[in-house]
Parts: structure tokens; sequence; C-alpha cells
């Protein structure tokens, strides 16, 4: 068994060596900055070609997948970032992705009426209605039911009331079909009364009637007791 040497006997320049590197080391950790978190940008979306390959015929399913992440996209490895801080020129870029793998989604259009568009932002508030106008366009009897909420919001959280009459107007041309509730056909008359527009609101319950496309007898008998109401006189 070898003897164990006393400390006295390491050669003296070996110890500066040692307490030289101990005091470099303890330097370095004190300049590091400390731990944090930083919160990522919302990339842009892929192209749809390219996740239709990715997904392997599974477009529903990837649809699903990114809209999952997508939602999520806010709340990052120690940061929480607000909806509102989000880009929403890409954030309506991804939802119109999920729309396009998936047309029959209603999530997106969900998120984009319930969580994106209810930010207290008004220029976010406006996009992300806007959007919800284009996507109900491309499939107005699937979707009209989004449109009627953002024409809510319009005219009550942005009090937006010309603003509010396009998106019913839009209600009241394209979402003909029968599954549609003529409440929400009809939300044209209610945003013209609420503008003092009576003269047009008449005009747009007697079209209606007159047009003989309106077979709901519930809806007949709506318009008709509005008309009464809108001719009798104050």
């Amino acid at each position: 068994m070898a003897a164990v040497r006393p400390l006295r006997d390491v050669p003296r320049p070996l110890w500066w060596l040692l307490a030289l590197t101990l005091a470099a080391q303890l330097l370095w950790h004190g300049a590091r900055p400390g731990p944090g978190a930083a919160a990522r940008d919302l990339p842009p979306p892929p192209s749809v070609a390219a996740v239709r390959v990715a997904a392997l015929g599974e477009e529903a399913v990837a649809a699903r997948l990114l809209m999952l992440w997508l939602q999520a996209f806010d709340n990052q490895p120690g940061v929480s970032i607000p909806f509102r801080q989000l880009d929403y020129e890409r954030v309506q870029d991804w939802l119109a992705l999920v729309l396009e793998l998936d047309p029959r989604a209603r999530y997106p259009l969900l998120a984009a009426a319930r969580l994106y568009a209810e930010v207290p932002d008004e220029g976010r508030q406006r996009a992300m209605l806007e959007f919800i106008h284009r996507a109900f366009l491309e499939d107005p009897n699937g979707r009209w039911r989004w449109l009627a909420h953002a024409t809510i919001l319009a005219k009550h959280r942005l009090g937006d009331l010309p603003l509010a009459l396009r998106y019913a107007q839009a209600l009241t041309d394209h979402a003909t079909g029968p599954q549609v509730p003529f409440w929400a056909r009809d939300m044209s008359i209610a945003v013209l009364e609420d503008m003092g527009e009576l003269e047009a609101a008449r005009a747009l319950v007697g079209g209606l009637l007159a047009s003989g496309t309106i077979e709901d007898p519930r809806e007949l008998h709506f318009l008709e007791r509005k008309l009464e109401a809108l001719e009798s006189p104050e």
C-alpha cells in the first residue's frame, strides 16, 4: 500500500493554479445570465401541399392536430402569451390552412369567434370578424352560426352598426338553406331598426314576404307581425 503524502508536499505553483482555476470558474458562472424563458413568435404555416404529403391522406387528423398546436401556442415553456400579442395575420393563415385541410371542421371558426375575436384589441377583433366573413362566404349554409356571432360582436362589442348590417345582410342573402334558422336570416331587420332605417326594414320584410321563398310558417308569422309593427304609426 502506497504511503499518503502530506499536502505540504504539493508544489506551490500547483496550489496557485488550483486557486486561479477555482476563481475563473466562479467568475464565469457569475457572468452567465440567469435562467429565463423567451416567447417564440408564431411561425408562418406550411403550404397545404406539404401538409397533405406529410399527412399521408389523413388530412382531417392533420387539421385537428394543427388546430390543437395553434390553440396551445400561447402557452410556451415558462411563458404565457396573451392572444392579443399574437401575430393575427399568421393566426388567420393557420386557421385558413386548417379549414382548407378539413372544410367541415367547426373548431377553427369557433376559435376565431370565441377566442381570437374576444381580445381587448379592436384592430384584432375586426381582423378576426373579417376572417369569419370570408370563411362564411365559402360555405354559407355550413358556417352561418359563426357569422351570426360576428354580427352580434360587431353590434354590441364594437358598436359598429354598419358593419353588423353588412354581416347580417350576408346572412340574409347567402344563408338560405333549410337548416339555417330564420332568426339568423332575419338579423338584418333588427340591425336596420337599431340604425333607425325603418323604411329599409319595411322594404326588406316586404321583399322577403313577396319572394315566395320562405316556407317556414313560424318565419312567415314573424315577418308578417314585424311588417305590421313597422307599418303601424308610432
